[in-house]
């Protein structure tokens, strides 16, 4: 079997049911547009650090902005509202922060009514949604924030910033593009299929530390720092085997170290790894050529 065949086959096998232990749960779990946008948002926005804590915290976070959380956000009051997020905190975030994001997102909607239709505004086209991002995250970081920060301008320093990178600084946008692709693949049980104005062609994978690893064990880079140009490089090898959606596999990637133990050692994983046919580390231990 070739990588294609191997990687339809990973893919085929981590579906819907592996949602358990994915952020993506959480937007799926609701079928209003905004409500999707808004959760799948923050959602990807606090997708760092271990998974548990990740679930967790979100479950904290949508358990005090209730049973209808885009409405939480679109009418967000930070004079009202603040105190819902008092005490919360994702590892370096606080509820301040978050308030901070929740007002920049109600100037998103009221400015185009929709996230999608605020990402897009700003989308001139191009290969990838480099640019797209870039124009994204540059617009939100000039909207007023005065009623979190005086004089209405964000501090260098300020945390809501960390939900905001650009691949023109070199991040690897890892969040963004996952929201992205949640957003805009087709709906397949697992990503959402939601927006229609981007092309899935154009996604760029979301590289975190599972993603970066698997695809060195299979040859689709050799960079050692997880940043843009290794997005880049890797989804552009993906794209060989999938022109017009090169990030399906990416939620099989991601599972073969968040579900199934990857580690990029020798170990248990290996012994039922589907990828093993084609894995660097798996040849060469078998003393045969990567």
């Amino acid at each position: 079997m070739n990588l294609k065949d191997i990687l339809e086959n990973a893919l085929a096998l981590r579906g819907a049911d592996f949602l358990a232990n994915d952020p993506l749960q959480f937007p799926r779990r609701f079928n209003n547009a905004v409500d999707r946008e808004v959760v799948g948002f923050l959602a990807a926005s606090l997708a760092y650090g271990r998974v548990g804590i990740i679930l967790r915290n979100l479950e904290d976070l949508l358990g005090r902005m209730g049973d209808r959380p885009g409405e939480f956000v679109t009418n967000f009051n930070p004079g009202r509202d603040r105190k819902y997020l008092a005490g919360f905190k994702h590892r370096f975030n606080s509820g301040d922060d978050l308030a901070c994001l929740f007002w920049m997102l109600r100037q998103m909607f009221e400015t185009e009514g929709s996230l999608e239709r605020y990402f897009s505004s700003g989308d001139e086209g191009g290969q990838t949604v480099a640019d797209a991002l870039d124009a994204f995250t540059a617009r939100a970081k000039i909207l007023d924030v005065s009623p979190i920060y005086a004089g209405g301008v964000l501090p260098r320093d300020a945390g809501v910033r960390y939900f905001f990178p650009s691949p023109k600084a070199g991040s690897a946008c890892k969040r963004l593009c996952m929201f992205l692709r949640w957003m805009v693949r087709p709906d397949d049980g697992v990503d959402l299929g939601q927006w229609k104005s981007v092309s899935a062609a154009r996604l760029v994978l979301p590289l975190d530390t599972h993603t970066a690893r698997i695809s060195r064990l299979l040859g689709l880079s050799d960079r050692k720092t997880p940043d843009w140009k290794m997005a880049v490089e890797i989804t552009g090898q993906l794209r060989r085997l999938d022109p017009e959606d090169p990030i399906r596999f990416d939620f099989a990637l991601a599972h073969m170290g968040i579900s199934g133990g990857c580690t990029g050692k020798k170990g248990k994983a290996c012994e039922r790894c589907d990828l093993a046919a084609v894995c660097r580390l798996a040849s060469s231990v078998r003393g045969r050529p990567g």
